[in-house]
């Protein structure tokens, strides 16, 4: 639960023109880091890493895509260029919410690898191949649907919503 709730204050920071959110994945990724130093120091890493990388690979990717996604819709608010700041606001924070939900489908998979995959009595080579499998299946993904938005102009906000942030 501890990715999914980082993933969530990433996007939710964004409100504070995103100035924590790097403080954040630090803090995500030291504390990883300890835990990886613990796990070394003991002789266990690949106890570690079996039981990390499965899952992990999907979670971390989708950690860091919401924290760039709360990123820029914080720098909108800072330099919005010139069209009006309520409505690059407007526009940025609809894309934003497209993100955060496909991500939510990203950690429901990622979940359901560390709660099936994981724990599972498979080899740790096939356990870490699935996850693998998955980070690639989701970055093929990625960058070819992506490609072709970017190519067909999409930017992600809704085609027929106000171009203002409503103030009343």
């Amino acid at each position: 639960m501890g990715e999914q709730l980082v993933s969530v204050q990433c996007i939710a920071f964004a409100i504070l023109l995103g100035i924590p959110i790097p403080y954040l994945l630090f803090q995500n990724a030291l504390n990883l880091g300890v835990i990886a130093a613990f796990m070394f120091d003991a002789g266990k890493a690949d106890v570690f890493l079996g039981l990390l990388t499965p899952h992990g690979l999907l979670e971390l990717t989708a950690v860091f895509l919401a924290g760039a996604s709360g990123m820029r819709l914080g720098w909108s608010v800072v330099s919005p260029g010139n069209r009006p700041r309520g409505q690059v606001l407007a526009e940025q924070g609809r894309a934003v919410v497209a993100v955060a939900v496909g991500l939510i489908g990203v950690l429901l998979v990622s979940g359901l690898i560390e709660a099936l995959v994981t724990p599972s009595p498979l080899p740790t080579a096939v356990r870490i191949g699935i996850g693998v499998a998955a980070e690639i299946a989701f970055l093929g993904y990625i960058f070819h649907f992506g490609r072709k938005a970017v190519r067909a102009g999409e930017t992600g906000d809704v085609e027929d919503a106000p171009d203002v942030v409503p103030t009343g």
